[in-house]
């Protein structure tokens, strides 16, 4: 008997019941997964039955990292994840082996040793017993902040930082593991950064191509676009190209994440508001309460083509 992957059988399901075409993002999990609050920086594991994802409000200054268990039928209940809830804990990303689940937090470095920053933590997933956090050291992290760790097969860690040697704000970053410890982080140079913003990559686990977020790029729908960069036989990488409109939107578009033949990606763009119509208070609540009021959901659309096609028209 074939048994479906866990994510496919669950989107399959959300297609079949919203009549969804494949070949427009769709919002994640609707109700389950992309609600009325801010949920983004989607992981999920190799094995796809774990999921872990953000939900965070700045103004409050919450930001916690939740888990939901596949159970065979379908996602258990989300949960705040054994290793955040006391601090701002934002952007988990596994590494390919699944052994490892890396995240961003504010969280002291030591009891003598307060943070002011975000740096990149991980904790072990595989190991027996309890779940701690790990601070993944002085050489990839900084005074300043990191964010957006994604991982690739050989435990290479990119990430967001704003540096001294940063072209822009803020540029992309690669350290990599050696000898069970990271080495000092490389710029990833003028063909990927520039005196714009670039954010929140994600890399192909075989550092083939990556995704990133640019602010005000080429081709900007609005408020910040995803593109697409690939490695070079030369080992540089080739100018970023916007994945377009049929990814972004006028709002902002970030956080990508590919797994399983699907670009996932957050984005605060709201559906329609019905302004035709006089509309009472419980329309208003319902559609402030909902998923695509704009605060910032979880979409994804299928990657077959997608990747190539860029690639082919570079």
């Amino acid at each position: 008997m074939t048994v479906l992957h866990p994510i496919r059988l669950t989107f399959a399901l959300v297609l079949l019941f919203t009549g969804a075409r494949a070949q427009q993002p769709e919002i994640f999990l609707p109700g389950l997964v992309s609600t009325g609050l801010n949920e983004r920086d989607m992981a999920i594991a190799p094995d796809g039955k774990e999921m872990y994802y953000s939900i965070q409000s700045q103004r409050a200054g919450v930001s916690v990292i939740v888990q939901r268990t596949w159970n065979g039928k379908g996602w258990g209940e989300a949960r705040v994840a054994d290793f955040s809830g006391q601090f701002e804990d934002v952007e988990p990303a596994f590494h390919p082996d699944g052994s490892r689940l890396y995240f961003v937090s504010n969280r002291p470095i030591s009891s003598g040793r307060p943070s002011k920053d975000y740096n990149i933590w991980y904790v072990h997933i595989k190991r027996p017993g309890p779940v701690t956090a790990v601070y993944a050291g002085d050489e990839i992290n900084s005074i300043a902040d990191e964010y957006y760790p994604s991982v690739a097969r050989d435990g290479s860690v990119y990430f967001t930082a704003a540096r001294p040697d940063a072209r822009g704000k803020e540029d992309l970053y690669r350290s990599k593991w050696v000898n069970n410890k990271f080495e000092s982080p490389v710029n990833l140079g003028d063909s990927i950064n520039s005196s714009l913003d670039e954010f929140n990559a994600f890399v192909d686990p075989d550092q083939r191509y990556i995704i990133l977020g640019i602010e005000n790029g080429p081709g900007d729908q609005g408020r910040g676009d995803l593109y697409i960069s690939y490695h070079q036989p030369s080992g540089s990488w080739s100018k970023s190209v916007n994945l377009g409109p049929k990814i972004n939107s006028s709002r902002l578009d970030y956080c990508p994440f590919v797994f399983d033949g699907y670009l996932y990606f957050t984005s605060e763009r709201p559906v329609d508001f019905p302004h035709k119509e006089k509309v009472d208070l419980k329309k208003v609540r319902n559609f402030l309460e909902s998923w695509g009021n704009g605060s910032g959901d979880i979409y994804r659309i299928k990657s077959e083509g997608l990747i190539e096609q860029n690639r082919r028209t570079h």
